[in-house]
């Protein structure tokens, strides 16, 4: 190497280092764990008024969407879509009783929402969530977007069980 080459490198910059993915910024195609559970990323939507983001997850033919929270502290839920139908945005009940179980209202909030890959609403827009939850702790998740409900039925993941084992 001639010395022209070496004096080159000492002021040369170093290639920067790429920040290792984090549970929030993972995006279609990467891959993460949950409860045991090994799921590939299909979609993403994020609320950035919030800082919360829903990660559409899928492990062969089973479709999970993994709720986001970060707070004072990170809050996971796991949640699948169920069948159900609600009329009308502004006749959403404080509380709602599927299966025997009867869930209460914790908060309703709405943003504007990003979305990417493959969610249930392909577009961003706003979004009204309505969150509830029953006596045994089990969730419920109402999302409107585009005059379209969905329904979800999940419960809380500590963080421990949420793991990034492959970023794109």
């Amino acid at each position: 190497m001639s010395l022209f080459k070496r004096i080159k490198n000492i002021w040369a910059k170093p290639a920067p280092v790429q920040a290792e993915k984090s549970i929030l910024s993972l995006t279609a195609g990467d891959v993460c764990e949950v409860s045991l559970v090994t799921y590939q990323v299909t979609g993403r939507t994020q609320n950035r008024s919030r800082n919360a983001v829903v990660l559409t997850l899928q492990d062969g033919t089973d479709i999970r969407y993994l709720c986001i929270e970060e707070r004072e502290r990170t809050v996971f839920a796991l949640y699948e879509q169920i069948d159900g139908r609600l009329d009308e945005i502004d006749e959403v009940p404080t509380t709602l009783e599927l299966d025997d179980r009867a869930y209460h209202m914790e908060e309703h909030f709405s943003g504007m929402i990003m979305a990417s890959g493959k969610t249930p609403f392909m577009q961003g827009g706003e979004q009204h969530v309505w969150q509830y939850q029953s006596d045994d702790t089990r969730l419920l998740r109402v999302e409107w977007q585009d005059g379209r409900f969905m329904l979800y039925t999940g419960e809380s993941v500590l963080p421990a069980d949420v793991h990034v084992l492959r970023g794109v």
